[in-house]
């Protein structure tokens, strides 16, 4: 069957999204990324027409949290609504019947130490009722953030090891992120592995910015300054499910996906 490779779509109709692509996986938000309000499930068919439309097409659905979400921090006017608004997203996502919830490690402030943002991420799963898989997705930029270097995300492994429901927290590998954030590709699948011991979803993208820049600008494959063909062993190494994170519609996408599969 291969590796199987599927975007980054609008939420008002995936499953046509996904046909337009001619895949079997996407991902959306669901709702404002840039928004405390909670989910929007934007189908006609409310969050049950989208789960039994997407079962009937076969098509997986994952949900990307929106972007605001941080429990890591130390302010507790942004980490207990980023703890209510993730929990809010993970029981939309359960009832549209999604694969996974992915979200962003979250940062502290400048000078703040990180285990404190550690014990944050424990507190925060346990607090969480795992209704869908919890992804935690790599980061590109921040200098005290929770994953963008190896052993910070090793450190918020560590942490929530101990948590209950630990097993249904899993890695999204964005490969911008990881360029950017300045993790070698070359090695990149391994060390997280060696953390992690699980990579469940690779976001794949391009760099429009160079190594370690800490600038999370994603751009088409072979556009951007990420080897193609280390971005392609990464992939091909990772062996999860992938969603181009790519800029463009359909038609974009498939030279994206066109792309990656000639290099696998």
């Amino acid at each position: 069957m291969g590796i199987r490779i599927g975007a980054h779509v609008d939420q008002n109709d995936p499953v046509a999204q996904a046909r337009a692509r001619d895949t079997d996986l996407v991902q959306f938000f669901l709702g404002d990324p840039q928004s405390y309000k909670g989910p929007v499930i934007a189908h006609e068919g409310g969050a049950e027409g989208l789960r039994a439309e997407a079962e009937e097409a076969g098509v997986d659905l994952y949900v990307h949290a929106p972007y605001l979400i941080n429990v890591a921090t130390t302010n507790n006017r942004l980490r207990i609504p980023s703890r209510k608004l993730l929990q809010k997203h993970m029981d939309a996502a359960a009832a549209i019947g999604a694969k996974g919830l992915i979200v962003h490690g979250g940062h502290l402030g400048k000078d703040e130490d990180p285990a404190i943002g550690f014990d944050n991420w424990r507190k925060a799963v346990e607090a969480t009722d795992m209704t869908v898989p919890l992804l935690i997705e790599n980061t590109a930029g921040g200098d005290n953030a929770m994953t963008r270097y190896l052993e910070r995300i090793a450190g918020v492994w560590d942490a929530i090891g101990s948590a209950d429901q630990a097993d249904r927290v899993g890695f999204c590998l964005d490969t911008c992120h990881a360029h950017a954030g300045g993790n070698a590709l070359e090695t990149v699948v391994e060390d997280v592995l060696a953390i992690t011991g699980r990579i469940d979803l690779v976001h794949a993208n391009d760099s429009r910015d160079e190594f370690d820049s800490g600038a999370d600008r994603h751009t088409s494959f072979g556009a951007g300054h990420i080897d193609p063909e280390l971005l392609a062993a990464v992939v091909r190494d990772a062996g999860a499910p992938v969603v181009c994170e790519t800029p463009g519609g359909a038609a974009e996408h498939a030279a994206d996906f066109a792309w990656l599969r000639e290099r696998l």
